[in-house]
């Protein structure tokens, strides 16, 4: 006969905080304190989070809002802008402005009744126009960056453009290619003015607006002016002057 069967002690129940002890790791009870560490700041001790980088809204208050101008008058959106960029962006403005002036000089003599090259009439009213257009985006991101803009006067051009050896056409076209190299200096000027001050965001205006542009305008003129040489003061400048009269802009 079998013996009668004997039911296996029971085990006893955790309490509840010796579960949660069993089950939680010991990370847990970090991540729960969520890594604060103290450290030493500004006006006395401050709490900050190990692995954050970046606490906007206690950085904010511990320059109480410097970087926010309070003074009548002054740019909000100033920064990072030194007074000689500002200065630099005011000149470079001028150059472009005096350009486009000697460009409608041009213009205004080879629209005349006496002279009647509309091409090279068109020619340098288009390239008025352009100048004119670079002082003004120059002003657009002067404005942008918090600068002032300051107009300054503007030299009186040449109005007669005739030579007695070249002929009034190569002539102008060969004013027009020192002119372009000027401004094409003035910008390298500027561009050096802006990384000397550490403005990559002026450097980067100066290289993606302007000095591409500039080089190839330089080549196109450098071709023009051979062509002209080649053709001379005769017949030929009237079929130039066709040329860029069907030209597109």
């Amino acid at each position: 006969m079998l013996p009668p069967r004997v039911a296996p002690p029971s085990t006893p129940a955790l309490a509840p905080a010796v579960a949660a002890k069993l089950l939680l790791p010991a990370a847990a009870s970090a991540r729960t304190a969520c890594c604060r560490a103290a450290a030493a700041g500004k006006g006395g001790n401050k709490e900050v989070l190990s692995g954050v980088m970046f606490q906007p809204f206690e950085e904010v208050k511990a320059g109480e809002l410097s970087l926010v101008p309070q003074g009548q008058g002054q740019s909000l959106a100033r920064h990072k802008f030194l007074d000689d960029c500002e200065a630099a962006l005011n000149e470079q403005i001028n150059v472009e402005y005096n350009a486009s002036y000697a460009y409608h000089s041009l213009f205004a003599y080879f629209d005349r009744d006496n002279v009647a090259l509309k091409g090279f009439a068109k020619f340098f009213k288009e390239s008025s126009d352009e100048e004119r257009e670079h002082a003004e985006k120059l002003m657009e991101y002067q404005n942008k960056r918090g600068g002032r803009v300051r107009l300054q006067s503007i030299v009186t051009p040449l109005t007669e453009f005739d030579h007695a050896e070249k002929g009034d056409a190569l002539y102008a076209m060969e004013l027009a290619l020192a002119l372009e190299k000027l401004v094409n200096e003035k910008l390298h000027n500027l561009h050096s003015v802006a990384t000397r001050c550490n403005d990559p965001q002026l450097t980067d205006f100066v290289e993606s607006e302007f000095l591409q542009e500039q080089v190839e305008a330089i080549k196109k003129i450098s071709e023009y002016v051979s062509q002209l040489r080649r053709v001379g003061k005769g017949h030929g400048v009237w079929h130039f002057d066709q040329m860029l009269l069907e030209e597109a802009a």
